[in-house]
């Protein structure tokens, strides 16, 4: 297997609601990280979409953007992990470079949830026949995560309010955020409650986008931009896929074991990490997933936000860019949003954002109620 690396990134603001269509979308995003790597053709595209099918009536989208793009001919292929799917788009790139399947190879994510009724159709990813007919959501359960995780740990009130804080603090210098507005952690605790204890501060935005990232071999990149980042290692992992059927709940295995495969392939340590890019669909998520890696033991990862800890001078930086929090969650695209900002920490461009003395960063991503688990580890 050959090692690989990111030689170009392209993203569009994360917004609302387009007007303009996904092929628009997916081929501006295509076409952004082809130019910053200089090329004007690859072998394959892998798109991450999750709703459009069900939102906008498209399937097909991957040889759809490819045609966009001015790229018919060439591999094109839809790749979907539910909530997880731009970082399986990432992962099967990184394969098809890997293997030598390709040289070249652009992950492409494209979301418009704006489009009617996202929450239904992300409901999908829960068990079909024993979940969803109870009237089971992803809201409601990570609200059952976050019940049992702050009667379990005496968590206070506003316990968790500071991930919220700090992600939309991070959005306020991200050009792409959809929210570039300080909130405190009162406005957390007075917003409404969506599905008790979750608030609407506590929950990433239903919203649109789009980003991509091209792959090279890591010996060839000099050929495309003088500043590599390397992806050091992907890895993906699963759990039961219901909650209930875990033995416990607050546990997230699929987190614990695809960020161990990571570590061990990257040959590093947690300690190592200079920034984690999270999965913050919901405060619980981040925090649970930090426990997860280990960067906190069981039931303290919410005390590492209130004392500050993942702020970007923090001991562990999180959501750096405003995470999906605050940048904005665009299922298919957030992934990929997450590896642009990380390219840019990693090569000193994230501007007031920017972390110091960054050289490894962590990427996980979180597929339905953390069924799946993605791992991503980039460095210089």
């Amino acid at each position: 297997m050959r090692q690989v690396s990111i030689v170009g990134i392209g993203q569009v603001p994360v917004q609302k609601a387009y007007t303009q269509s996904l092929r628009w979308l997916g081929a501006t995003v295509v076409r952004q990280a082809m130019a910053d790597a200089g090329v004007d053709q690859v072998d394959a595209l892998f798109a991450g979409n999750m709703l459009s099918d069900e939102l906008q009536g498209q399937k097909h989208i991957a040889a759809l953007i490819a045609d966009e793009a001015g790229l018919y001919g060439i591999e094109a292929l839809q790749v979907r992990a539910a909530t997880a799917t731009g970082a399986a788009a990432l992962r099967m790139a990184y394969l098809a470079v890997a293997s030598g399947e390709a040289d070249l190879a652009v992950a492409v994510g494209v979301e418009k949830m704006s489009s009617g009724g996202a929450t239904p159709a992300l409901a999908k990813a829960l068990d079909a026949e024993r979940e969803v007919p109870a009237g089971a959501t992803l809201i409601s359960k990570n609200a059952e995560l976050m019940r049992l995780y702050c009667r379990q740990y005496n968590v206070p009130e506003d316990g968790l309010a500071h991930f919220s804080v700090n992600a939309h603090d991070n959005a306020r210098y991200n050009p792409n955020a959809l929210f570039k507005r300080h909130v405190s952690l009162q406005d957390v605790v007075a917003s409404r409650i969506v599905v008790d204890p979750i608030r609407l501060l506590d929950c990433s935005p239903i919203c649109d986008g789009a980003a991509a990232v091209v792959l090279a071999p890591r010996d060839q990149t000099h050929a495309y931009t003088g500043t590599p980042v390397h992806i050091l290692a992907s890895s993906v992992a699963t759990d039961r896929f219901r909650v209930e059927d875990r033995p416990d709940p607050l546990v997230l295995e699929a987190a614990c074991l695809s960020a161990q495969i990571a570590f061990q392939r990257a040959n590093i340590n947690k300690d190592d990490v200079n920034l984690f890019e999270v999965h913050d669909a919901f405060s619980i998520m981040a925090c649970l997933l930090l426990e997860a890696v280990g960067f906190a033991r069981p039931g303290e990862a919410w005390r590492l936000a209130a004392d500050a800890e993942i702020g970007p001078r923090g001991r562990i930086p999180i959501a750096t860019m405003g995470g999906l929090k605050a940048r904005g969650h665009p299922i298919g695209a957030t992934a990929l949003y997450q590896t642009c900002e990380i390219v840019l920490q990693l090569t000193e461009r994230a501007g007031k954002n920017q972390v110091h003395n960054t050289r490894l960063g962590l990427l996980q991503s979180v597929g339905g109620a953390a069924a799946t688990v993605l791992t991503h580890i980039f460095g210089v």
